[in-house]
């Protein structure tokens, strides 16, 4: 698609983060970096924290996630009451 390459800032290896899916030579996981930002911590918070990582890794994550949510096929979410 139009989303960036993710492939060479995402990787992941069975000894770091337990194999979950991590910036490249960091032990940020995806799965973090998405949390924070889903509680409301900015880019720039962000970069200012962790300053061994940078405004393209970001947007590695954001791909990364992208592309999983398109390749994975959805039942309908459930509706909560």
């Amino acid at each position: 698609g139009l989303s960036m390459d993710w492939k060479n800032r995402i990787e992941s290896d069975p000894a770091i983060c337990g194999g979950r899916p991590h910036i490249k030579g960091t032990r940020l996981a995806v799965e973090f970096v998405l949390g924070l930002m889903a509680a409301g911590w900015s880019e720039a918070q962000l970069l200012d924290s962790y300053p061994h990582i940078g405004e393209a890794d970001l947007r590695a994550v954001f791909a990364f996630a992208q592309a999983l949510i398109e390749e994975e096929k959805y039942s309908p979410l459930p509706h909560v009451a």
